[in-house]
Parts: structure tokens; sequence; C-alpha cells
């Protein structure tokens, strides 16, 4: 986080904090490009330097973690800023710093606004060997890499904030101004051998590039800002990516012929960033396919536990024991328990479950399959928004349907009014699940050990062998159960 996105940011004029903001939501694609790590810093009222960012690139392993280049920079590091901040420095001065006993390869770029006033300093830092190799790469390349820096500090670069990231096995090719490909890195050389390129496509046309490469060249020459698309062709599945590469006139002929429009710049050529996605949409067509079948399992399962609740609700028509009868019509309830959290599954890929939204339905089934319609029992549920592990939100819906058929069946009993709520609280990692009846209470010297029917020795052992929490039951008025679990299991 830094002070931009805290709004901390001292009284900077509105123009320079905009250019100072866009510089900042543009630098993620350029760290990736320079494969360094990069901060933005502005100098306070007081004299003292403010950063306003730090983006560590994707390409190559960050030097510092995030939120630590100030201090892993070390006085040294702070000290060449503060002093950049006042004298602008030249970009072209390369200083050595160690961090983490590595040694670091520094570049200070200033930072000036329209009237060309000095009003912050980006800070490139990379692994010293990045730096030595970045040096061998093309000429071409090198002065694109220099003009794309120079397109961020003057806030020229459009739509960057739209790109994923360039990672380290990205390919890179740089089109000229000529449309002739003038550099590529080694990793685009063997991607392009992939389409079928034997030799080396340096010199080649853009015309005899593929046909996706050449329209999103050219549409991002055309419209000026960054592009990216996802074409698949011939089974191989490409993200690329488009840099517009413009470069400011420098010298008085240049600027002569710019005198119309001061404000274009002249066309140096495109970045074009290619990355195989291939198996990577690959794989995640086999996980949606997987999770298509699980879900299409998980409903399935529902299917058939509402079969079973049905045979056994028509075998408690039948049987003339109404302790044989109330026993199946708890198992049936125990049954769509179950089947509850296997719809959530059938319907749900992430394979959370919403336990709020669990007990609401199984409230609903136990009012609508157990309660006599002239009894006046409200059932509620109340509390957090809570998702847990399908594992454990069976278990807890058993328990939530133990626990209100148990206040239904006893707390309630032969009364024709009454109310048991269920509450849910969100403890962080843990959860906390109280189901209270305003009935008659525990029976006077009521043990838990002794004293459970077989509706509280399920609950027991659910919450204390499988998901390791705790049961307290308490009395009047009515009977309380309280339940704090984990909401996943320990070491998982």
């Amino acid at each position: 986080m830094n002070a931009l996105e805290h709004g901390s940011s001292p009284a900077i004029p509105k123009e320079d904090l905009q250019l100072l903001t866009k510089i900042s939501n543009d630098l993620p694609i350029l760290a990736d490009m320079t494969r360094a790590d990069l901060q933005l810093y502005t100098r306070t009222p007081e004299g003292t330097s403010l950063q306003l960012a730090q983006v560590l690139p994707h390409s190559v392993t960050p030097i510092y973690k995030p939120g630590e280049a100030e201090t892993r920079q070390g006085e040294r590091g702070r000290a060449l800023i503060q002093e950049a901040l006042i004298n602008a420095p030249s970009p072209r001065m390369i200083t050595t710093l160690e961090v983490r006993g590595a040694m670091v390869a520094r570049q200070l770029y200033p930072v000036r606004n329209a009237r060309k006033a000095l009003i912050g300093v980006l800070v490139k830092d990379a692994h010293w060997l990045a730096h030595e190799r970045h040096k061998r790469r093309s000429r071409a390349f090198q002065g694109a890499v220099e003009a794309l820096i120079n397109m961020v500090l003057r806030g020229d670069l459009s739509g960057a904030e739209t790109l994923t990231a360039f990672g380290e096995y990205d390919g890179v090719v740089y089109i000229g101004a000529d449309r002739t490909v003038r550099y590529t890195s080694g990793v685009a050389a063997g991607l392009y051998r992939r389409l079928g390129y034997r030799d080396s496509i340096v010199g080649h046309r853009i015309n005899d590039l593929s046909v996706a490469d050449q329209q999103i060249a050219m549409q991002a020459l055309a419209e000026a800002r960054c592009v990216e698309t996802q074409v698949e062709t011939d089974g191989l599945t490409w993200n690329r990516k488009a840099i517009p590469i413009t470069e400011e006139p420098r010298s008085w002929w240049q600027k002569l012929l710019h005198r119309q429009t001061p404000e274009q710049h002249r066309v140096h050529g495109v970045l074009l960033l290619v990355h195989d996605a291939t198996e990577a949409i690959m794989t995640q067509r086999e996980i949606e396919s997987k999770m298509s079948l699980i879900r299409e399992v998980h409903h399935r399962v529902k299917n058939n536990l509402q079969v079973v609740a049905s045979l056994m609700r028509m075998q408690a028509r039948r049987v003339e024991s109404q302790e044989a009868r109330d026993v199946l019509e708890q198992s049936l309830n125990r049954v769509l328990s179950v089947a509850v959290v296997h719809e959530f599954l059938s319907q749900n890929a992430s394979g959370l479950i919403n336990l709020q939204e669990v007990a609401n339905r199984i409230i609903t089934q136990m009012h609508q399959g157990l309660i006599d319609p002239s009894r006046h029992i409200k059932l509620q549920v109340t509390g957090d928004t809570i998702w847990l592990p399908a594992e454990r939100a069976t278990q807890c819906s058993l328990v939530i349907n133990e626990l209100v058929q148990n206040a239904l069946d006893h707390g309630l009993a032969h009364r024709n009014e009454g109310e048991v709520i269920v509450q849910l609280l969100d403890l962080g990692d843990q959860v906390e699940i109280t189901v209270q009846d305003n009935g008659r209470g525990l029976p006077e010297g009521f043990n838990l050990d002794a004293n459970s029917n077989l509706g509280l020795r399920i609950v027991r052992n659910l919450v204390e062998r499988d998901l390791h929490g705790t049961l307290r039951l308490e009395s009047g008025p009515g009977t309380l159960a309280k339940i704090v679990i984990r909401k996943s299991v320990l070491g998982g």
C-alpha cells in the first residue's frame, strides 16, 4: 500500500498529482518489461522524500518484498533518492547497492510536469546480472524500452492498466517504425517455432507474421493505446499484448516538424508480448469438466437421498407404533439435512457452503414436515453469513437439525406456542452456533454424559470427534445449546 492508495499524499498541485497517479498506474507493465523493481517518490513540503508507489516485477524474482524497499535499500539508497529529488538525476548514471548480499544496479529517472519542473523521481533497481544482460540485447530493443520508460514518465502510455502481467516465460517481439521485426527474445523465438517459423523472424516484415500478430500490432499503432487479445489457432491459444512505442522529438528539426501538433510524438514501433496459454487453458477446461462432473454427482446424490426420504415418509405413515413413526421421521430429517448440503454443492463449484442458507433450508423443511399447522411454533435463523468447506458444512447441518429437532421434541413438547432460534456468529477463524428455545428447559439434575438421548449423542460425537469443537448446554429460561468450532481442520 502506497501513499497514493492511502490518499495521504502531501499538498501536491492537482495536475502534478494526476500525472504521478497516472505514472503509478502504469508501473506494473513497466516493471515487467524492464525486469526491475520500481519505486516512485516525490518531495514533501518539509523537504523529505515520500514513496508514492512500489511495484514488483513478474518477469524476474523481485529484489524486495512488498513494502520493504525503503528499509532494505539502506541509508545510501535513501540518500541517493533525496539528492535526486533536489537535483534532477541522469538516467545514464548507474549506481550500485547491496541488498541481502546481492549487487543491485540503480537508475534514477526525473519526473517532470508540463512546465518541466521536477516533481518526482522514478527509481529502477535491477539485479546486476539482469542489468548486464539487458546491455547485451539489441540496440533497437534497448531503445524501445528506454522510450517506454519515457512514455510512462510523460503520462503518454494509454491502456496499460488493463494489461495482464508479463511473466518470466513470456516472449517479446519488437517491431520497428518500418514495420520490420527488429528483436525477438529467446522465449519468443521458441514460441514462434511452435507456429512453424523454423528460422528467426528478425528482419521479417510484419506482413510475414500471423494475421493475429498483424491485427493487434496495427490496432495498437492506430489507436495509440495498449491492446490485449487471446486467439486460438491450430490448437494453440496465444495471449498477445501490444504496446505502441513513441519517441519524444528532441532535435530542432523534429520539433519544427511537430510544431502544429506538439502533443504528438514520433512513432517508434510496437512491443508485442506473446504468451502460450494453451496448457493453462486446457488445464482450466479439464478442471471445469471435472467440476461439472462433481456437481452432477452431488445432484444425483441429492436426488437419491430425497428418494430415500420419500420411502421413509411412506413407511412412517404405514407403521402403527407412534415410537416407530417418530424414529422414522427423525431419521428422515437427518437424510434431508444431508441432501440440502448436496443440493448446494451441485450448484456451487467452489466447494464452499453458505451455512446460513443451509440452516434456513433445514428449518423450512422441519417446519413443513414436523410441526402441526395448528401449533404456532416459530423457527428462525439469525446472525452472520458464514462459508464453510463442504464436509464441515455437512456436519454442521446435522448438528443444527438434531438440536432444532431436540428443541421441538423436548423443550416445546405439548406446547402450542413457542420459538426456536438458530444463531450463527463469525468469530474469525471460529464459528459459534447457538440453538435456543423458550420451552421448559433442561430437567433438574440433567447431565450430558448420563442423560443424553440419541439426538444429543449424535450432536456430541459430531462436535467433539469430527469438528473438534465444544458443546455446552444451559437451562433457564428455555434451553440454550452453544457450539464453537473452527472453520477449517487444524493443519489444513
